[in-house]
């Protein structure tokens, strides 16, 4: 299965591991002919910006999908930080029960974007507790 990606003027890019960056002021066209975990830029969570415990399991769940070298430690640290977040929201189990699934069925990519779910749930109970 054939791939084509556009990257904009100065965008980047996690492709296999490896950061991939459009460094001219012209659109760059990739087209990725295997299977190969890929985070867009706007998929792509910094650690320092997991500053709460539903974007740090994003983060996690990242790392899962791109460091493949460190997948137990990383595998380890997820079912741990799971554990804390049902823990102290009990209402989030559906949607971690959702986002196990998919981990367990090596379906990464499709963890993030219900990780991203989350991440929307426990902005807005953060914003009805302020």
């Amino acid at each position: 299965m054939t791939l084509k990606i556009t990257l904009k003027p100065q965008e980047k890019m996690i492709l296999g591991g490896a950061v991939i960056a459009n460094g001219n002021n012209a659109g760059c066209q990739l087209i990725i002919e295997n299977k190969v975990p890929i985070l867009r830029e706007k998929d792509i969570l910094s650690e320092n910006d997991a500053d709460t415990p539903c974007r740090q399991l994003y983060f996690i769940i990242q790392l899962i999908y791109i460091d493949e070298e460190n997948l137990a430690i990383h595998q380890k640290n997820y079912w741990r930080l799971v554990k804390e977040i049902v823990k102290a929201a009990p209402s989030t189990v559906g949607l971690i029960d959702q986002i196990n699934e998919e981990i367990v069925s090596g379906r990464c990519y499709q963890a993030l974007k219900l990780a991203q779910k989350l991440i929307e749930y426990e902005q807005e109970a953060i914003s009805r507790v302020q």
